[in-house]
């Protein structure tokens, strides 16, 4: 699909604030309230916008202590990995790539001894070879 500049600084302002009343958008973007509900009808339709979600603030976001965490696993064990790995709450995202490690987990937990035995957790894992974890001091860049 064709993105327009439009349709990606519509984006942007949805990804500050899903919530933004369409006549604000509007306003934005210089457009007229119905082509900017018809942007996002198309968007959803064709699989660009897939759906709204919560984004906790930064007061809540600074209160927990947030991790990576690169896993190598046994070959051909991804699936039961990567269901067990989405059965922890604290698990945030889950990343496949290339390299020494075959997955990252971001983790996120209330303090550094329950970080620890997610990690403990995951190592103790079925498939799950060896880990490794860098806690992440603070974020420099997110979008």
């Amino acid at each position: 699909m064709q993105l327009t500049e439009k349709d990606l600084a519509l984006l942007a302002l949805l990804g500050e604030n899903a919530r933004a009343p369409v006549a604000v958008l509007a306003r934005k973007l210089g457009l007229s309230r119905t082509t900017v509900q018809a942007r996002i009808e198309r968007l959803e339709r064709d699989g660009v916008i897939s759906g709204y979600g919560l984004r906790l603030s930064e007061a809540y976001q600074s209160g927990l202590i947030r991790a990576h965490v690169l896993i190598t696993i046994t070959p051909k064990t991804l699936p039961s990995v990567s269901a067990e790995l989405s059965a922890i709450r604290e698990v945030t995202t889950l990343h496949s790539v290339n390299g020494s490690f075959d997955l990252i987990a971001i983790i996120a937990a209330p303090s550094i001894a329950d970080l620890d035995r997610i990690i403990d957790h995951i190592g103790a894992l079925s498939g799950v070879e060896r880990t490794l974890s860098s806690i992440i001091l603070s974020t420099r860049i997110a979008r």
